[in-house]
């Protein structure tokens, strides 16, 4: 989503000739998953983290372009807001050491980053929305220079035709008014990739689905925005009101939000992809000259580049990824359910817990989701996301349970499976899954921490204590000690 696309105003025709190419690379997808091989032998997993950047007060720092040149990496980008930048890390097995080496590259390249970064007075902060943000910093004048994204705001407040209300009730209420998609940038996550045959990939997104609310509850690491108190994760309401393309009335007709839990299980990966071009009109028609049939026919690997793109402003919590390396088709979940942070091993914590519990339930002889409801995933998600560690969540065969110990009790043993099945060490798939353990014990993660400090200085100037509290989370959170031992 940071490709560069060239500042540009669309005609009708325009969207028409998209439309019709996006359904074009459709049909070409659909017979290569029956025809073509894809890359399924040695399958990786990837992590990318979105972070924020903060001056030496712990205000935004809008300086991204200067810090992205000082650190000088490529696996750094840009992102939305000029506070925000994006690391990703190679892809890899888990197997042999896989999540340690992931920790490791990690590390070295966050600790590299915040060694040039600094020298300009901006540093870098894992948590799902920078809670010293104020209003001045949710405005066009804080987009990032890539082009891309002024033109998808633009789009999505063309599509909607009025200005976006964030409305969003939590243990404060938070009301205001934006001309632009910037609180989408207030939003940081932590992206999970996991690389699946066509043939599994349905059981592997349905059963990141079912599992999206304990994964918020354990995770949960954003509970301020503009100074209110609102939800353990208030990323999750504030990313579905910021690129709302529908107007109230839209709303009240069914029409589908481009930020979707989705509305069922699926059966294939193609299903998906189906949707997304049967609901949801273009935002940005860029076409590419490339023919698919013709690729595909020649015996190529086709990019089915506005398919893609179009997939990419749409922005469900378990993303369909279709990809190209080394000249052979692969597919990829891309779970984009939880905030960064509070540490890098609370980060890598959330990914062993991700990838060993899907692993475990998509590959389970009896499917969970044959024994629980579309909508009973959904409610669990919410409910995580405005409750964090005290959520209560439904489960097949426990009815409704508090989400620490479903973890506890059930969820963990199979992680633990699953990463063996991954070919994860018993010792190292431990060093991970008890971080998860103790924040269940210890009944604690960022958003819950991050609230108990701030209630300490209830008496304190907000924002004041906004900057001390997030002064404190970043020291921590260098020490590299999870947020369970803070």
């Amino acid at each position: 989503m940071g490709d560069e696309v060239a500042a540009q105003e669309f005609t009708p025709a325009d969207r028409t000739r998209y439309r019709e190419k996006v359904r074009r690379c459709l049909d070409v997808f659909e017979r290569m998953l029956r025809e073509s091989a894809f890359d399924t032998d040695d399958p990786w997993t990837g992590i990318e983290v979105e972070l924020n950047l903060v001056d030496e007060a712990g205000d935004p720092a809008l300086r991204n372009d200067e810090v992205l040149d000082a650190i000088d990496d490529p696996g750094f980008q840009t992102e939305l807001g000029q506070f925000n930048i994006e690391l990703n890390l190679p892809p890899g097995p888990l197997a042999d050491g896989g999540l340690i080496a992931c920790e490791e590259r990690l590390r070295e390249s966050l600790n590299a980053a915040e060694e040039r970064s600094a020298a300009l007075g901006a540093h870098q902060v894992m948590i799902g929305i920078l809670p010293t943000l104020a209003p001045e910093h949710l405005t066009d004048e804080a987009i990032s220079a890539n082009p891309r994204y002024r033109l998808l705001s633009e789009q999505i407040l063309g599509a909607r035709g009025e200005d976006i209300t964030i409305d969003i009730h939590g243990v404060e209420r938070l009301r205001t008014t934006v001309d632009t998609i910037m609180p989408e940038a207030a939003c940081t996550s932590t992206q999970f990739h996991v690389q699946v045959s066509p043939e599994r990939f349905a059981s592997y997104w349905n059963a990141s689905q079912a599992i999206a609310g304990v994964q918020i509850a354990v995770g949960a690491n954003a509970p301020y925005l503009l100074g209110k108190h609102l939800w353990a994760e208030t990323r999750i309401p504030l990313f579905e009101q910021a690129t709302d393309t529908r107007g109230e009335e839209l709303k009240v007709q069914g029409v589908r939000p481009r930020v979707w839990f989705g509305e069922r299980w699926i059966t294939s990966v193609f299903d998906l992809f189906e949707e997304n071009v049967r609901y949801f009109p273009p935002l940005l028609p860029v076409i590419d000259e490339e023919d698919p049939l013709t690729v595909l026919e020649a015996g190529g690997t086709p990019n089915l580049s506005e398919l893609r793109l179009h997939n990419g402003t749409i922005y469900r919590w378990n993303r369909p990824v279709y990809d190209v390396a080394g000249g052979l088709p692969h597919l990829r979940v891309e779970n984009r359910i939880l905030a960064a942070g509070p540490t890098v091993v609370d980060t890598v914590a959330n990914a062993a817990f991700y990838f060993g519990l899907v692993r475990a339930l998509a590959e389970n002889d009896r499917p969970l989701w044959s024994q629980m409801s579309f909508s009973a995933a959904e409610e669990n998600f919410h409910a995580a996301a405005q409750h964090g560690i005290d959520a209560e969540v439904y489960w097949p065969g426990l009815g409704r349970v508090q989400a620490t110990e479903l973890v506890v009790r059930r969820l963990l043993p199979l992680a633990h499976e699953g990463l063996a099945a991954w070919g994860v060490g018993a010792d190292e798939a431990s060093r991970y899954l008890d971080v998860i353990e103790q924040r269940c014990l210890h009944h604690t993660n960022g958003a819950d921490w991050f609230a108990r400090q701030m209630q300490q200085r209830h008496d304190e100037d907000r924002y004041d204590a906004l900057r001390a509290v997030l002064g404190e989370y970043r020291t921590r959170m260098h020490e590299n000690e999870p947020v369970h031992r803070w």
